[in-house]
């Protein structure tokens, strides 16, 4: 196979050593096993860098401890995982549902490599394109299964070096498409057509910045995106609103997102923007959301629980009298998904621990005015934090005349 190519010599290309740190901290968390099974499109991306388009087509990581990495893929996929995955053989059946259903190839294989006891992160493969198939324990009838549904997802809470390198570098676009949205917020103008152009001009830039260098992951989005997702005037008060191609009237109070993908990983800056002079009333809550969110930045440190922010949270909500407006959690973790775990809320208990990254996101949402969210991604650092996206929030950086 030919690959002269493929650019191998990208700074924000993930380097093999990136990818065998992770499986030996997915080995010291295995016992007992010969090998460890993943059906998760996510997890095999986290743990090898292939990022395969799963349809109904099952795919597999088979990582069999201390040995080798292999990809069971349809045959469609064979050059794919040979050109673009180190580190990993590619094993193909010929096609879904095929004559032999590819579960019980997997079985086979299984059993051809020897395995008597796997850890897997589901009983088989699931999609929603129309794949139906046996279990996993129903075709491996002999093999000891551990089943390990949550042990990549806490792996991936930890960010190496290398992540937060791209993390920094995708808050750094993330920022630049958030001065564009800013730019082309006027009245009479509808959310399509100032997203598109932001998240357009700043993904251009992005590209001419890093040239041959930057390559799609080929997960989720690449790019650059910059929305109001239909959180424009009275409808900012819906915390998730979706897009209704909303036109920007003066007065109107807007919630923005920003996020730049870089390999698969971003961060997420949500900011407020007011369409000409807000009002007094508009004013204040913007400026008790700002304060709802310095008072969480205050006891975010290494060796905090994650359920103690959101009850500070709750606190500050209740002394100021704006429980009524209250509407979710504080926070979540990220990184290469919108909402990863730990999560700033009541019921999780997790340690907050260096190379965390965590997004402080309190929300006021004020039927018949709005909402007013000032979302930032934060690192939680040996000493305490370190903020990683920084479109400013004072008034005169956020009203668009």
């Amino acid at each position: 196979m030919n690959l002269d190519h493929i650019d191998c010599t990208s700074p924000l290309l993930p380097p093999l050593e990136e990818f065998l740190g992770r499986q030996a901290r997915l080995d010291a968390a295995l016992e007992d096993v010969d090998a460890a099974l993943f059906f998760s499109a996510r997890s095999i991306f986290y743990l090898t860098g292939c990022a395969l388009s799963q349809t109904e087509r099952p795919v597999v990581l088979i990582h069999v401890l201390g040995k080798e990495n292999l990809l069971f893929v349809p045959r469609m996929e064979r050059e794919h995982v040979e050109l673009t995955v180190k580190g990993c053989r590619a094993v193909c059946y010929e096609e879904y549902p095929g004559e032999i259903h590819p579960m019980r190839q997997l079985g086979a294989l299984l059993k051809d490599l020897g395995v008597s006891a796997a850890a897997a992160d589901g009983d088989g493969y699931a999609s929603s394109w129309g794949y139906r198939g046996p279990a996993l324990s129903q075709v491996c009838p002999a093999l000891r299964l551990t089943w390990i549904p949550h042990v990549v997802p806490l792996l991936r809470q930890i960010k190496s070096p290398f992540e937060l390198m791209l993390m920094r570098e995708s808050s750094k676009w993330s920022n630049l498409a958030h001065v564009l949205l800013k730019k082309y917020t006027r009245p009479g103008l509808s959310e399509l057509e100032i997203c598109q152009r932001a998240s357009t001009e700043a993904a251009s830039a992005m590209l001419a910045t890093f040239g041959p260098h930057y390559r799609m992951s080929g997960m989720d989005r690449d790019g650059v995106r910059a929305v109001f997702r239909g959180q424009v005037g009275k409808n900012a008060a819906l915390p998730h609103a979706v897009v209704i191609n909303a036109v920007c009237r003066p007065g109107d109070g807007i919630i923005t997102g920003t996020n730049a993908y870089i390999q698969g990983y971003f961060t997420e800056m949500e900011r407020v923007l007011f369409v000409g002079e807000p009002s007094p009333a508009q004013i204040r809550y913007y400026e008790l959301a700002l304060e709802a969110q310095r008072t969480a930045f205050s006891v975010i440190k290494p060796g905090i629980r994650c359920s103690e922010v959101d009850r500070e949270m709750r606190r500050f909500y209740r002394e100021n009298g704006i429980e009524a407006l209250w509407r979710h959690h504080t926070g979540h973790a990220i990184g290469t998904e919108g909402h990863e775990t730990p999560f700033f809320d009541v019921g999780d208990d997790t340690v907050l621990q260096p190379g965390m990254c965590m997004t402080v996101e309190p929300g006021l949402y004020v039927e018949e005015m709005g909402g007013f969210r000032v979302s930032d991604t934060l690192h939680i650092t040996e000493t305490g934090l370190e903020q990683l996206t920084c479109f400013p929030k004072d008034l005169a950086s956020i009203v668009c005349t």
